[in-house]
């Protein structure tokens, strides 16, 4: 009886010691399941697979010279382009033949510019009438606004010459970089610049054609 009591009490310890073991507290990974995937890591490639939005910025292309490779002075070297399509030089443009010489610049995109040259057309026939001197507009849109040119200036059937400043280069060779547009310049007839204007508001042109027979009467 003693030898059975002391195996069950035998028993009982080594019951007991088994069930008192620390359990793990290992944190590997090892338990974790194979598809979890860290929270930061699942950041980070949400943001490795993201798309990348591309530019649609479409970037000019200067065309135009170097101010010391360019004729600065009146009548330059300026290419300038044709409703047809045809590039002519500035220094077969502008003449100078003893009279003033007024040129127009400005954009398909400016309202003033349009409202001034409107202003001029009404009255352009008796300024002629009255007085001897040369005047064309010369644009200096970008070359992706030249068939807006084209449609504008056939539309509007001006009675002077227009063209376009293919590569913008009059910005180069003019005081101010023509910096705000319409802007108006009369050159004498030795071809040195008589008179400068920027903006126009209704009533200028009066004023322009005061200037141009000043001038012409040196």
């Amino acid at each position: 009886m003693k030898k059975y009591t002391l195996l069950l009490t035998i028993l009982c310890f080594s019951l007991l010691a088994c069930n008192n073991q620390p359990k793990s507290t290992t944190t590997d990974n090892v338990n974790q399941s194979p598809t979890q995937t860290p929270k930061l890591a699942k950041a980070s490639l949400q943001q490795d697979t993201t798309p990348v939005k591309q530019s649609r910025s479409k970037y000019m292309v200067d065309r135009s010279r170097q101010l010391n490779d360019m004729v600065a002075d009146y009548p330059f070297d300026i290419d300038l382009k044709t409703t047809d399509g045809e590039i002519l030089n500035s220094s077969s443009i502008l003449k100078k033949n003893g009279k003033p010489t007024v040129i127009l610049f400005w954009l398909t995109t400016c309202g003033p510019c349009h409202m001034e040259m409107a202003a001029i057309k009404k009255i352009y026939e008796g300024w002629k009438d009255e007085t001897d001197f040369n005047l064309v507009a010369i644009s200096t849109d970008f070359e992706k606004n030249y068939p807006n040119f084209v449609k504008m200036t056939n539309k509007k059937d001006w009675k002077w010459e227009t063209y376009n400043d293919v590569n913008r280069e009059f910005r180069k060779v003019l005081p101010g970089g023509l910096n705000g547009l319409p802007q108006t310049f009369i050159f004498d007839k030795n071809g040195t610049i008589a008179h400068h204007k920027r903006k126009y508001r209704p009533g200028d042109e009066h004023t322009l054609y005061e200037k141009i027979k000043e001038i012409a009467a040196k």
